[in-house]
Order: structure tokens, then C-alpha cells, then sequence
């Protein structure tokens, strides 16, 4: 009898459950009240409306961003450098704002966020040149970038964009005008929420309903096929390393002219790195990655309220993200070897005996 498939949410829903319970394990080992813990960890995501609060707050920049990252994965492509491009598209997105702090709100805000998703685009497009002309490891070449980008907020926040307010205690910038915010501090509103129920739709439709999704997932799933019928895996690459990066650039105003109302030095440190995260989980499905934002808001909204509730130190909260996305990369191993061996075999040739057709992205990649 044949064997059905697996669902394609099964296995990281399995793999968050066992790393639940082994970080469980290892606090009840410690003789932590994993009772108070487990409590609290519920009272803070779920537990009341401010808790749901603070988890929609954490899941909206999350699925944004994992919403263009989950392109970026589909085509094959592991761009992870999403915080810098986050940085990079508040910076812009902000600079705008407050150059700009006089006019009407209707025409300056949708500018700042065309500059910072202009901007997180163009951060993005960096690693995907390299990695489709020259064939440099697109994980290196996007965490550099992040790296870049952390040290960039952190010149403007402490020199062009300085807050002539400060206090000294944190590098910060000048607040936004009122009338330009799109929620108060608690970053969530009726705009944000529209906002992400649209780019959820739009990529639903793109990923089912247009040749360049079908695009995406031929040439992530089958490069072979995809250079026999003519798709350039290069230029398919650059689409969605700009679109990955454009999604984390409108992550960036999202934070700056949302809850933040202006930057600050490693604002929200953990976003891009868990919203790659949150697109392993979610199998790369547009309403898999909405559900997979919102676990992952309640777990930063948890981790957020249990030192108030518990004595667990930072260390075990760290303990409790970092086990979680540990097992979620580990997981998706066996998915990036079959993709590596499908791009190996792209670069070998395409039927014995005739002259491979080379995307020039194939040609210069030799691992």
C-alpha cells in the first residue's frame, strides 16, 4: 500500500513540541518551578488581551519578513541577512520622515516606506549579485551584510539622526512627528493589521497564481527542468533576493514609524533572525508562515514576561529560543542537501551527449 505523504507542517510541529520539552526538562533538572514557568509562559502570549497585544505586536514584523524570505527559500536561494535589511529600510524610511516632518502625513509616510523598501531591496540585491554572477555563498555574503548594516544604525543613531534630547544612556534618534505614526507603542493598530492581511493575499496570489511563483518554486525544486524549458535561475535569484529583501525593509519602517516612533542602537536584535526561522517552520506557505509569525510572537511576548513571573535567568530564556531554532535549522538540513544536489546536478549538464544551455548563475557557481 502506498504510503501517504507526510502534511508539510508536520515535522516542524513535531520538532517545536520535543524542543519544548527538552528545554522543560532541563529548567526541572536545574530546579526551576517549571510549573511557574510554564504558567507565566502562557499568562504572557495568550493569557490576556495585553498579552495578545504583545504577541500580534512581534508577529507582524515577523511575517513580514519571513513572507519575503520564504520566496528567497523556495527558489533555493538562503538569504538571511534580513536584519540588516531591516536596519537599512528603517534608516531610510526614518531619515524621510523626519527630513520631512512638515508635510501631510498621506504623502510623506507612503514615500518613507517606498525609500526603506527601495532601500532593503537594494541591501538584499548585494549577496544575490554576488551570488548569481560570481557564485559567492549568498549565508556569508548576507550575514556580512548584517553586520554592516548593525554598525550603519549605529552611526546614524549617533551622528546624523542623533536625538538632540538624549539622555546618554542609549544612542537614539529624533522621534517621529505624531501625526506620521501608524500605531502607538504597543505596535498594533488597525493599518498594520490591513497591511498584513494584504501582503498574506498578494502572496498567496503570487505563489499560486503567477509564472513567476511558478517560476520560483521550478527553478528552487528542479533546476534541471528549469534551465531545459528556458528559466534563468539567475534572474529568477535576483527577483527574489530583491523581493526578500523589500518585505524586510517594509519590516524596518513598519518598527520605525510603529511602535519604536524612531531608532535606536540594536532595536529589536532577534526579528531577522527568528523571522528566517519562522519561515522554516511554516514550509515556505504563505497562511502556514501567518500561523508560524504568531507562535513566534507569543514566545517573544512570553520571554518578554517571565522574568517578572519566575526567577528564570536571561540565559534560560535565551536557552528556550535559541533550542527551538536549533532543531527548526536542524531540520531543514536534509532540504538544503537535496536542493544542493539538484544545483549540483544543474551544473553538471543536461542530457549525455548535447551541449548544456548555461544560466550564467549555474555556470559561475562551482559550489
Amino acid at each position: 500500500m502506498r504510503q501517504l505523504p507526510k502534511p508539510a507542517a508536520a515535522r516542524p510541529v513535531g520538532v517545536i513540541a520535543a524542543s519544548l520539552l527538552l528545554v522543560v526538562g532541563i529548567f526541572a533538572v536545574s530546579g526551576y518551578d517549571v510549573g511557574a514557568i510554564v504558567a507565566g509562559t502562557v499568562d504572557g502570549s495568550v493569557g490576556s488581551a495585553a498579552a495578545w497585544t504583545q504577541t500580534i505586536r512581534w508577529a507582524i514584523p515577523l511575517l513580514i519578513i519571513a513572507l519575503g524570505v520564504g520566496l528567497a527559500f523556495q527558489a533555493g536561494y538562503f538569504n538571511i541577512g534580513a536584519q540588516g535589511q531591516m536596519y537599512v529600510g528603517a534608516i531610510g524610511s526614518l531619515a524621510v520622515g523626519l527630513a520631512w516632518r512638515d508635510g501631510p502625513a498621506l504623502v510623506v509616510v507612503p514615500c518613507a516606506f517606498a525609500v526603506g523598501i527601495a532601500l532593503g531591496a537594494l541591501w538584499s540585491l548585494v549577496p544575490g549579485l554576488l551570488r548569481t554572477r560570481l557564485g559567492a555563498d549568498e549565508v556569508v555574503t548576507s550575514l556580512m551584510m548584517n553586520f554592516i548594516a548593525v554598525l550603519l544604525l549605529e552611526w546614524v543613531c549617533t551622528g546624523p539622526l542623533k536625538s538632540r534630547d538624549g539622555t546618554g544612556q542609549a544612542a537614539t534618534t529624533d522621534p517621529l512627528p505624531a501625526g506620521f505614526r501608524l500605531s502607538d507603542g504597543s505596535g498594533v493598530s488597525p493599518t498594520l493589521l490591513v497591511l498584513c492581511a494584504l501582503l498574506v493575499a498578494g502572496a498567496v496570489i503570487l505563489t499560486g497564481r503567477t509564472r513567476l511563483g511558478l517560476e520560483i518554486r521550478l527553478v528552487g525544486r528542479n533546476p534541471v527542468m528549469a534551465q531545459w524549458m528556458g528559466i534563468r535561475a539567475s534572474r529568477v535569484g535576483l527577483v527574489v533576493f530583491a523581493l526578500s529583501g523589500a518585505a524586510a525593509g517594509l519590516a524596518g519602517a513598519v518598527e520605525a514609524f510603529g511602535p519604536s516612533g524612531g531608532l535606536r542602537v540594536g532595536f529589536s536584535p532577534q526579528v531577522g533572525f527568528m523571522a528566517v526561522i519562522v519561515a522554516l517552520v511554516a514550509a515556505f506557505g504563505p497562511i502556514r508562515t501567518l500561523l508560524a509569525a504568531v507562535f513566534f510572537g507569543a514566545l517573544r511576548a512570553a520571554t518578554i514576561y517571565l522574568p517578572i513571573v519566575s526567577d528564570l535567568p536571561q540565559a534560560g530564556l535565551d536557552m528556550l529560543n535559541g533550542t527551538v531554532a536549533l532543531w527548526i535549522t536542524v531540520s531543514a538540513v536534509p532540504v538544503l542537501l537535496k536542493r544542493r544536489r539538484a544545483r549540483a546536478a544543474a551544473r553538471a549538464g543536461d542530457r549525455p551527449g548535447e551541449p548544456a544551455r548555461r544560466d550564467p548563475e549555474v555556470v559561475s557557481s562551482r559550489g
